[in-house]
């Protein structure tokens, strides 16, 4: 009798349309239920604002940001119930993590985004110096590179995946590039030619093809592909996307953005002679002219790799 007069009484105010449009429902006590991971999700799907990339990345860390809210105790929040607390909630479970500045940086402006969709931008800080988040430092304390051994790989059930994985770690691609990679139109002579469209900030970019290993594993991309894409012809990105990322945290593969470092660190050693800081070389204060004239030189090399074309930022994979 209580679930009929509540459901009545909804029906009077006009607001069970609303509830079935937010995927909202009633408790025991007649009271609206929400599900924070669903609201951002129909949050998402209202607002496809960026590339399919950023559509992706966004919908993957509000999804992380639910999870912690409701890890917080935040069970029965909506997504236009923002508030500060929240907010600082989430920042200081992303400081407990130890990310990066760089990345809770980029997490912090999703939180932006939301706000500013549900009407309330003034919750989240409007700089990170408000949120207590310092500069970014672009040198490296301890080497982040990491290797994946074909055991590893062996875990994937998915082919395709642990070609994708491959190319990462044999010349330094981001996720994004790995997926959507086209070994047709990628593979040119003796260098991969990366479309702005796979890459970060659209910038395209050139690659060498340098090894025996390297030519193997685009042809078994390449295999795999045809004309097409890594991404299955019946999957979307960002379908794929969620597919990669479940199958590596099931196979305990964390923080593959570690496959780029060591590629970074492998190239720099092979143009400048020696290894980089990070992996064991000597410090920048501690080379001749001349070598840091070579140190130079390989550091806008690799960087140009990696997609980035400043010095600076060399730092974070080599060290200084």
């Amino acid at each position: 009798m209580a679930e009929f007069l509540a459901r009545s009484l909804l029906q009077l105010i006009g607001l069970e349309v609303v509830a079935v449009m937010r995927r909202e429902t009633l408790n025991e006590s007649g009271w609206m239920r929400y599900d924070i991971g669903k609201e951002l999700g129909s949050l998402c799907a209202r607002n496809k604002d960026g590339s399919f990339a950023t559509q992706a990345n966004r919908a993957s860390i509000l999804n992380q940001a639910a999870k912690a809210l409701q890890k917080a105790g935040y069970k029965n929040l909506a997504a236009r119930s923002l508030k500060p607390k929240h907010v600082h909630c989430l920042l200081e479970a992303w400081k407990a993590q130890k990310l990066s500045v760089g990345t809770i940086k980029n997490r912090m402006a999703t939180l932006r985004w939301w706000a500013e969709k549900v009407g309330k931008p003034n919750v989240v800080p409007r700089t990170n110096d408000e949120a207590g988040i310092s500069r970014r430092s672009y040198v490296g304390k301890e080497t982040k590179a990491q290797a994946i051994e074909p055991a590893q790989l062996a875990k994937l059930s998915h082919e395709r995946l642990q070609v994708s994985i491959a190319l990462q770690a044999a010349f330094g691609l981001r996720r994004e590039e790995c997926l959507k990679f086209q070994p047709d139109y990628a593979i040119q002579g003796d260098v991969l030619r990366l479309k702005g469209s796979w890459c970060k900030g659209g910038r395209e970019r050139v690659v060498p093809i340098l090894s025996d290993q390297q030519r193997e594993v685009l042809e078994r991309a390449r295999a795999l592909a045809g004309n097409g894409s890594m991404i299955p012809p019946d999957k979307s990105y960002k379908e794929w996307l969620a597919t990669y990322e479940k199958a590596t945290n099931l196979a305990g593969m964390h923080q593959l953005h570690g496959l780029r470092h060591a590629y970074a660190q492998a190239r720099f050693e092979a143009l400048a002679g020696f290894k980089a800081p990070l992996a064991g070389g000597p410090s920048r204060d501690s080379l001749t002219k001349e070598q840091k004239q070579l140190d130079y030189d390989a550091r806008m090399t690799v960087s140009a790799e990696l997609g980035h074309g400043r010095e600076e930022v060399t730092a974070v994979y080599l060290g200084r």
